[in-house]
């Protein structure tokens, strides 16, 4: 499978199944739609060493010896498996030697902000008729030998500190994570910690230890003050955007000089923001270099939620940001890391990291105030997909539904076997789907779009910068 497309006047070519990534001429993109016919008509057999004469009698306003020679190069491609390249035959099979990976601690079902578009109720996720609950240190500390447990021979671990607000239980955040670097002796693991925030509660104190403890932090800022303050509001409405960028600013920049570097100042667009674009820049203006902005997850009827009508103009802003990281590159002034943009295209695609997306479900997992256990934060209250507790003496899961997510990956999905960006994306998001699809296996196509763009644009970043070295 090959995906072709032209982006900033570059012609480029992606072979799925290898990772190659070629830049091509005019000619040569024509050919390659011959190329894929005559492929698929001798069943991806043999192809003739000569460039067959339907092909040049088509072609004739080339060069007969350009034709020719453009065909033996790409020829050449197909025999060293870099243009359509086959699948690897590969099995992903859910088993008891399956390891739990990581761990989001909903360590606050309270916030102190009331967000429009939250997913998570203002904070609560729907749950105990809407009271608040924190994360008690006993029910941390056993899902945290709960992840060492069921890790089995993986040493390498991921939590994440996530709420509501986690600052809200700052005291039960320190502890845990006191206990569990005790703990990471006992069971020989080593665990990597994340802190998702508002920032409206940071303070010396809570910087520091998020600065000496925390290896990544993600900071949630929408982008300029109007865009910020629409959406981004405290319980008495008035919006955060004064009191927390110059927070992030001091603990960004304390964070140089620490063992801890990694943070991300993390948005979300919506209908109302669709030339997001301007608020990734005004981030980078305000001095932060890692920035993602995320589309919203909102029912369509929300006035504030993206449609498929809207993906002309959110193609836009993706191209537009491109540029812009392109023009900065090739300067080397201001530059910055837009988290869509990142992808690996240095070493092709791992085909069993890939094929399995975010893991949720089977090897990622969140963990409520009570101690219940759910495919991941996003699942959070849905009680048709709760899996068990950490609380109980055998903390007992559904194994069942486990295999079910993690048997769902883009060897097995239908839909996702044939896209071009399924090594790059691993199936979409799992709860995006069930919301917007009605289940898990069934992709949710709007999502699927603007992720096809973001890899797009990412590869024309890459092709763009290494033809001007």
């Amino acid at each position: 499978m090959i995906h072709k497309y032209t982006l900033f006047g570059y012609n480029i070519v992606l072979d799925v199944e290898s990772g190659a990534i070629h830049i091509v001429s005019e000619i040569a993109m024509k050919i390659i739609d011959f190329f894929e016919a005559m492929l698929e008509k001798n069943n991806f057999g043999e192809m003739p060493e000569e460039c067959p004469v339907d092909i040049r009698y088509f072609l004739a306003k080339y060069e007969s010896s350009e034709i020719k020679d453009t065909y033996a190069e790409l020829l050449e491609l197909y025999k060293e498996n870099m243009l359509f390249s086959k699948p690897d035959d590969i099995k992903l099979n859910y088993n008891e030697s399956t390891p739990v990976k990581a761990l989001c601690l909903n360590a606050a079902h309270e916030c102190n902000m009331m967000c429009e578009y939250c997913f998570a109720g203002k904070g609560d996720f729907g749950l105990d008729n809407g009271e608040k609950k924190l994360m008690d240190e006993e029910t941390g500390i056993n899902a945290i030998k709960f992840l060492m447990k069921n890790s089995k021979s993986r040493k390498n671990l991921e939590v994440d500190f996530f709420g509501g607000e986690p600052l809200l239980n700052f005291d039960a955040v320190k502890n845990i994570l006191s206990t569990t670097r005790e703990l990471e002796k006992e069971y020989n693991k080593n665990v990597r910690f994340t802190l998702t925030t508002n920032g409206t509660l940071l303070d010396d104190e809570k910087t520091d230890f998020i600065n000496k403890n925390i290896s990544n932090i993600v900071l949630s800022l929408d982008g300029v003050k109007e865009t910020n303050d629409t959406m981004r509001k405290y319980n008495d409405g008035q919006g955060s955007y004064s009191d927390i960028v110059p927070l992030y600013q001091k603990l960004v920049e304390q964070r140089k000089d620490k063992k801890y570097k990694d943070y991300y100042i993390r948005g979300t667009f919506t209908k109302k923001n669709l030339n997001f674009a301007k608020d990734v820049i005004h981030m980078r203006e305000l001095g932060f270099i890692n920035v993602s902005v995320e589309p919203v997850v909102a029912e369509e009827s929300c006035d504030y939620a993206i449609t498929k009508e809207d993906l002309p103009v959110i193609f836009k802003e993706y191209e537009l940001l491109a540029r812009e990281i392109i023009k900065r590159e090739r300067k080397q002034e201001n530059t910055f890391n837009f988290f869509h943009f990142n992808i690996d295209l240095e070493n092709g695609p791992c085909v069993y990291k890939r094929s399995k997306g975010c893991g949720s479900g089977s090897e990622y997992l969140a963990v409520t105030p009570n101690g219940d256990v759910y495919p991941c934060h996003q699942f959070v209250g849905n009680e048709k997909y709760k899996l068990g507790s950490v609380n109980s003496s055998e903390a007992v899961l559904r194994t069942e539904l486990m295999q079910g997510f993690y048997d769902n990956n883009i060897t097995t999905n239908e839909t996702c076997k044939k896209c071009w960006a399924k090594y790059f994306c691993g199936g979409g998001c799992p709860a995006n789907n069930e919301k917007f699809s009605g289940g898990i296996y069934t992709p949710y196509e709007t999502a699927c779009e603007m992720e096809k763009k973001r890899v797009e644009c990412a590869i024309a970043i890459k092709a763009v910068l290494s033809s001007l070295n």
